[in-house]
């Protein structure tokens, strides 16, 4: 029996689900059920990135990457960042 996930979502995040569409919440509902069921398919990230991984998924024909950590001690899903490439990653240095 699998264990249950706690998922957080950071202010950034939840700034960032708050302007999609609803037919784009859904792509991502589907992008964030599949990293519940499989918390390692995000790549994981080296250096000063260590603590994140990232989904990379399309939303709306664009890639888009969704950046989260994950402990497995707690199992706790922690969402940060939803953004298409262009400055993703110095977004999340800034906020993390």
């Amino acid at each position: 029996m699998a264990k249950a996930i706690t998922v957080l979502q950071t202010p950034t995040f939840k700034k960032a689900v708050k302007k999609l569409k609803p037919n784009h919440k859904k792509e991502l509902d589907l992008a964030v059920q599949s990293i519940m069921e499989n918390p390692v398919l995000g790549e994981q990230k080296k250096g000063d990135l260590a603590f994140l991984r990232v989904y990379k998924f399309n939303l709306n024909k664009q890639l888009t990457l969704l950046g989260y950590s994950f402990s497995d001690g707690t199992l706790t899903l922690e969402l940060m960042a939803l953004g298409s490439h262009e400055n993703f990653y110095r977004d999340i240095k800034r906020h993390k």
